[in-house]
């Protein structure tokens, strides 16, 4: 298991953009400033590019992969087209699926079911109706929180890039494979959510 995946805060930054079809987001630790890893849509075809640019932006698939910057896969986390709900599959390093998020279809604010390999529900991504906080919780347990952070008049003017704060509960344990899904589902907010 990577060690970069055992910390408990993490910064997202997304790449800013005007005319931006890939998603990509560098993570840093908040306590030395530095990346400790990268988040990119580097097989991004011709007609996904372009619809990427229409309204249909929200059905269009993704294959994003989360690497160290020495370039060592983490996670790969792929949805195919999505007409009502979506449904994103995270995989590890090795390509062995870890689990998966279903879009709850009625919902404020914005809602995923998170689930383990097995099938198994591991805990709900509830947003509020302003849509700029969410909590992966089970039952009453908060896991993780993501906040939206601010980026600056400019960048939040004229582009559509985000910035997000991830905490992790320390109960979470390390090595747990729901920490690759509560990582993967800060990328799930900003693509199937918020674009």
């Amino acid at each position: 298991m990577n060690t970069r995946i055992n910390k408990n805060t993490y910064i997202i930054k997304e790449h800013v953009g005007l005319f931006k079809a890939a998603n990509n987001y560098d993570i840093y630790d908040p306590e030395t400033g530095d990346i400790i890893m990268e988040c990119r849509e580097p097989n991004l075809g011709f007609f996904t590019k372009m619809l990427r640019f229409t309204d249909y932006k929200t059905m269009t698939p993704f294959d994003v992969q989360i690497r160290t910057p020495d370039d060592q896969r983490i996670i790969r986390i792929q949805r195919g087209i999505s007409l009502f709900i979506s449904k994103v599959t995270v995989f590890d390093c090795d390509g062995n699926a870890v689990g998966y998020f279903k879009q709850k279809l009625f919902s404020i604010g914005g809602k995923f079911d998170i689930f383990d390999n097995q099938d198994q529900l591991v805990c709900q991504l509830k947003g509020n109706w302003v849509g700029w906080n969410f909590r992966f919780m089970d039952g009453n347990d908060e896991l993780a929180h993501i906040s939206k952070e601010w980026g600056g008049i400019g960048k939040e003017l004229f582009t559509s890039a985000d910035n997000y704060a991830l905490k992790i509960s320390a109960d979470v344990p390390e090595d747990h494979p729901i920490r690759k899904l509560i990582l993967a589902a800060v990328m799930c907010i900003d693509m199937v959510l918020k674009e």
